[in-house]
């Protein structure tokens, strides 16, 4: 199901007082914005919660209404979960939100109540870098990739035949998805692959892009990552079964060190894991198609790579 939370937003911009206003906002959409302040953002109990709000509510949003006014992205998000629901066949109740964030995340994947939801925040995709909104300055056109990405992570967390650790660990937790817990929990090759999967997923339904764009790696990040691509595999193999959020961070996060990402003195780019699991899922779904690959264990994608790595 498709929620627009972009009205609602704007409705709120005009208020005497932005705090409070914000406050009324974040309480009535709850079932999103809680979890997206606590995975993407910050514990929305501390005290920093009214100084982010109120940056957010000043914030300068030229740039998000002339895209609004360029782009129907109403219908780019139905497009998108219809090219999904084709691809993927969901067997689980996911919902699609156009939201406002506070400069997180671009877009990202959770599950409340057993639900799966991919949200993508508009103020990333104006096209203008915006200091006030900490936005990225992506093309619009790129909402169905980064759309796409999410829905393929929702449906490996919620589909009742998904065989994936993460759907387990969200079961575990009462149908609520924590980047923090699986990050912890999870082992590094189920990340690695959740990623690689949701990666070409976005391919399939969004074509068309840059070869970089699909990874949200830029030119040269990309170019880097091909150059170190063997450096990473040696680097990443005696880990991939173990746990921990450090490991999370290395190969799939930004915003670390070049010295927590340095391997055999080559420092890796960030979130160089997501190519990496592209790589491995590939034979996956030449095999056995998208449908099974995005529910299938990372054991059984890793099985169908070796052996036709030992068959080659």
């Amino acid at each position: 199901m498709l929620i627009n939370l972009i009205p609602d937003f704007f409705a709120l911009l005009d208020s005497s007082d932005p705090s409070a206003a914000y406050r009324r906002y974040y309480s009535s959409h709850l079932r999103i914005l809680e979890p997206y302040w606590r995975n993407y953002v910050l514990d929305p109990d501390t005290s920093h919660f009214d100084d982010v709000a109120l940056s957010v509510m000043r914030a300068d949003r030229h740039d998000l209404r002339g895209m609004l006014e360029r782009t129907d992205v109403v219908s780019l998000a139905r497009e998108t979960e219809l090219r999904c629901s084709t691809l993927l066949e969901p067997d689980s109740d996911i919902d699609v939100v156009l939201m406002v964030g506070v400069g997180a995340a671009n877009a990202g994947e959770l599950v409340t109540e057993g639900r799966g939801i991919a949200f993508v925040c508009l103020e990333h995709f104006t096209g203008v870098v915006n200091k006030e909104t900490q936005g990225l300055g992506l093309d619009p056109a790129l909402i169905p990739l980064w759309l796409a990405h999410e829905i393929a992570h929702a449906v490996r967390y919620t589909s009742p035949t998904s065989r994936s650790a993460l759907r387990e660990l969200v079961d575990e937790a009462d149908g609520y998805y924590s980047y923090w817990d699986t990050g912890r929990r999870a082992p590094l090759r189920e990340l690695v692959i959740n990623e690689g999967v949701a990666v070409e997923v976005a391919r399939v339904v969004s074509p068309g892009h840059a070869e970089w764009e699909y990874y949200g790696y830029t030119r040269r990040q990309y170019a880097r990552i091909r150059e170190l691509e063997g450096v990473l595999a040696r680097a990443v193999a005696p880990e991939l079964d173990n746990a921990g959020l450090g490991l999370r961070l290395r190969y799939l996060s930004g915003g670390l060190s070049d010295e927590s990402r340095t391997v055999d003195q080559h420092v890796l780019p960030e979130r160089s894991g997501y190519y990496l699991g592209s790589r491995m899922v590939e034979r996956a779904i030449m095999q056995r198609g998208m449908v099974w690959t995005v529910r299938a264990s990372a054991d059984e994608i890793s099985t169908i790579a070796s052996v036709t790595a030992a068959s080659a």
